[in-house]
């Protein structure tokens, strides 16, 4: 089997490119950057955009399988670029898995094209796709995971997976934002008592793998959306000190009013749209919305559908974060 990694050069993809190639099967990594560890690892590594439909059809020659992680996160940008890269690249994707007979897709969405503003404890499947959203990143991960699992059928098996907050070593997102924050030993945050689901990078890889053999034997999976997590709710405070703590910083948190946060999101969301300031304002409304509210869910249909099961826990996983620190 060969199958082709987007976004194999990332902190999602580059775990899943080591988890296929340590079962023996051939990875071809396709990114905008070079990859030297994983064509160390024995990956074929490609670079290119995932706008690019004719270097995505070179790069998939003789493949088997697509698991597409590439995509644009983040809560500021053009929605123009969100909507280029996370909708129009999946759409290549599909293409080339039609032009080239590919039958087994597995896409990463995300947990937050469910959220519509309010709490989720314990949320499974049945929760509908959001109508409204505050950012660009969720609406085109909801409109690119339409497009997934309405193309499954005819020749081609499609399963989405929505893993949540996902960490680990070299995590290029929330450690890096959460270090950013941290002034003087304290980290201000609405609502660190409300409980949200994390998942280490291995575990979120490992159930990318399970989804894809899945649809290789009974595929029981496609054509449908999953949760994934660590199984390991935590209080939001709790878990963003000791992921701090874990690359040697003790931070203090301290609770603000939700309202008051919403206010300075909106205002710093109205500056840097308007004057504009470069780079990501400190807070936005979507931002305060996924603080201030919980965001937990039911791994139960990802277990039974294709075994999915954490290997490493959340005390684990910090270990290798500080050991990697």
């Amino acid at each position: 089997m060969k199958v082709l990694v987007t976004g194999g050069g990332g902190f999602l993809g580059s775990a899943i490119c080591r988890q296929l190639l340590e079962m023996g099967v051939g990875v071809v990594a396709y990114q905008r950057r070079s990859a030297e560890d994983l064509h160390a690892a024995g990956a074929e590594v490609v670079q290119g955009d995932i706008t690019d439909l004719s270097q995505l059809l070179k790069a998939a020659q003789g493949c088997d399988a697509v698991i597409h992680t590439a995509g644009k996160a983040g809560i500021w940008g053009d929605p123009a670029e969100y909507h280029n890269i996370n909708v129009v690249g999946t759409q290549n994707v599909i293409r080339l898995c039609r032009q080239l007979s590919i039958p087994n897709l597995v896409h990463t969405s995300s947990p937050s094209v469910v959220h519509s503003g309010g709490d989720i404890e314990n949320g499974d499947e049945s929760i509908p796709l959001a109508e409204h959203f505050l950012s660009a990143y969720p609406e085109s991960k909801a409109e690119a995971e339409k497009i997934v699992l309405a193309e499954n059928g005819n020749g081609l098996q499609t399963v989405a997976l929505r893993p949540h907050l996902i960490w680990g070593p070299d995590d290029p997102h929330i450690l890096p934002r959460l270090m950013k924050k941290v002034r003087g030993g304290k980290l201000s945050l609405p609502a660190p008592e409300k409980i949200i689901d994390t998942i280490f990078v291995e575990n979120a890889a490992q159930a990318h793998v399970l989804a894809l053999l899945e649809l290789q034997g009974q595929a029981k999976c496609a054509g449908k959306p999953y949760f994934i997590t660590n199984n390991e709710p935590l209080p939001q405070g709790e878990i963003i000190q000791s992921l701090l703590a874990a690359v040697g910083i003790n931070a203090e948190i301290r609770a603000v009013p939700t309202s008051l946060a919403k206010v300075v999101g909106a205002i710093c969301e109205q500056a840097w749209r308007f004057l504009p300031l470069s780079g990501e304002p400190p807070l936005t409304r979507f931002s305060v919305e996924q603080l201030s509210t919980a965001h937990w869910f039911n791994t139960s249909a990802a277990t039974r559908d294709f075994g999915y099961q954490p290997n490493i826990s959340i005390k684990d996983g910090l270990g290798r974060l500080k050991n990697s620190a």
